[in-house]
Formats: structure tokens, C-alpha cells, sequence
């Protein structure tokens, strides 16, 4: 899946509003953060800031995010500290773009007049993609989804792709859950 440059923006944004978060954390839930001494100590540094200088801290904080592989262990634990709004709403974007790419796919391929595999069942690329992230998503009510979208263009289509994303998510969610409570 190709990331616009809005997408990528949108996604840095969303990093600068977790390395918010992580500054406004109290000192002792800062020392427990999961991520390396330098980053808690960045971290430390932004809290005793103001102003201007802050919000510079606060956007190297972001880039040192970026870069860094421990994004879902601070979503989790900021949504542990401070409640799930900030990783409900990565969620929800991320479901959001899932579905923006399958629809912009099946768009794609409606455009081509001679594919003969263009069906209500068609071999999908972003189906594939996002299997690791939602296993237990159905695969053939998302390509069948898709496919009416692009063939008739009714927005319906589109929420009933979200919601069928969002309902393998939380599915998994409430498996992980139970599995964490044995």
C-alpha cells in the first residue's frame, strides 16, 4: 500500500500527539516508560520546558518516535496511563486507511475494462496486506464489499467495510483479552 504525502503527515501528526502525551505524564510514570534510558530522559527534559523550546522538544521527541520500533508498547502504555482515547483513535485511523486502499483498489481495477478476474470475489493485494494485522477478518465479505462500491459508487458500501474491519478488530481484541486473563 503507497502512503500519500497527507497520510504521512497525518501519521506524524499522530506521533507528535503521543510524545505529547508522554511529556505530560507524571514523573514516576515516566520513569517506567518501555523504551530506552535516553528516550525517558528526552522525555524528562520536554516535561521541565515551556513554550516554544517545548513544542521543538516535543517534535524531536516525535522524530525519535518514528524512527524508533516501540510505538505500539507507548500507545499501550499512555493508553494504560491516561485512558484509550489516543489509541482508539490511532485504531480508528488506521481501520480508515485500510479501507481507503482497499476501496482505491477496487477502483483501479473496475477502470480495467478487459481484467477477466474482476469479479465479486478478485484477488486483492490490500486483503493480503492487512491479514497479519486482522486475522480474523472475512476476507470475502470485504471483496465483495469492494467490489459493489466500485461498481456502484453508494457510500454505504464504505461504512459497511469500516464496520467490518472495525468488528474483526475488536473481535481480536476481546480474544487477546481472554487470553491474557488465563
Amino acid at each position: 500500500m503507497e502512503i500519500s504525502r497527507s497520510e504521512k503527515k497525518r501519521q506524524m501528526q499522530q506521533l507528535e500527539q503521543l510524545a505529547s502525551a508522554l511529556v505530560t505524564l507524571p514523573k514516576q510514570a515516566q520513569d517506567q516508560l518501555p523504551c530506552p534510558e535516553e528516550l525517558v530522559q528526552e522525555v524528562r527534559a520536554a516535561a521541565t520546558m515551556k513554550g516554544g523550546a517545548r513544542k521543538r522538544h516535543i517534535k524531536y521527541l516525535t522524530k525519535l518516535l518514528h524512527v524508533s520500533d516501540l510505538q505500539e508498547e507507548l500507545y499501550h502504555y499512555i493508553g494504560r496511563h491516561q485512558g484509550g482515547a489516543i489509541v482508539a483513535k490511532k485504531t480508528q485511523h488506521q481501520l480508515e486507511q485500510y479501507r481507503n486502499a482497499l476501496i482505491e483498489e477496487a477502483l483501479d481495477r473496475a477502470g480495467e475494462q478487459d481484467d477477466p478476474a474482476w469479479s465479486e470475489l478478485w484477488e486483492s493485494k490490500v486483503v493480503q496486506a492487512l491479514r497479519p494485522d486482522l486475522p480474523l477478518v472475512d476476507d470475502k465479505t470485504l471483496l465483495r464489499l469492494a467490489y459493489r462500491f466500485a461498481e456502484t459508487r453508494n457510500p454505504r458500501y464504505s461504512r459497511e467495510i469500516f464496520r467490518t474491519l472495525k468488528a474483526a478488530f475488536e473481535q481480536q481484541q476481546r480474544l487477546q483479552r481472554s487470553e491474557e486473563a488465563k
